[in-house]
């Protein structure tokens, strides 16, 4: 599956979509670095199983989303407004959001957004940085 973003210019993003659509809760899986949503290849058959349904998105950048030429093209700002459109487009509600790494920061800022969407948060090795200092 796909979606064109167009927050910074057209952008498409890659997602893995299984599960029934109808479910009560979708869940969203977000990767970090230098992975892709082939990192949930073995979690995504058994929750679908379970009833969910199972976003993934490769992160822009990454797997099967689009690949801007510029470095000055991945900044955090753009993957969190790249996220925030993907969730929008593609009307996610009732999510469980889990981030891994940089899925987890990016995501976090998401769920920030949009937290009317959101019904609960897990998050693996990452943080959500406030600024003001060197972290513990």
């Amino acid at each position: 599956h796909y979606v064109t973003t167009r927050c910074h210019g057209n952008v498409r993003i890659h997602y893995v979509d299984e599960g029934p659509k109808g479910a009560k809760e979708t869940l969203l899986l977000m990767h970090g670095e230098p992975s892709w949503s082939y990192l949930y290849r073995h979690m995504i058959p058994l929750l679908s199983k379970e009833g969910f349904r199972v976003i993934a998105p490769d992160l822009v950048g990454f797997g099967r989303s689009d690949k801007p030429a510029k470095q000055s093209d991945y900044s955090y700002e753009r993957q969190v407004n790249w996220m925030s459109e993907f969730v929008v487009l593609t009307g996610l509600q009732n999510l469980t959001f889990f981030g891994q790494d940089w899925g987890g920061l990016i995501g976090l800022r998401v769920v920030a957004r949009f937290p009317e969407r959101f019904k609960r948060i897990a998050v693996g090795n990452t943080a959500l940085p406030v600024g003001g200092g060197q972290p513990p």
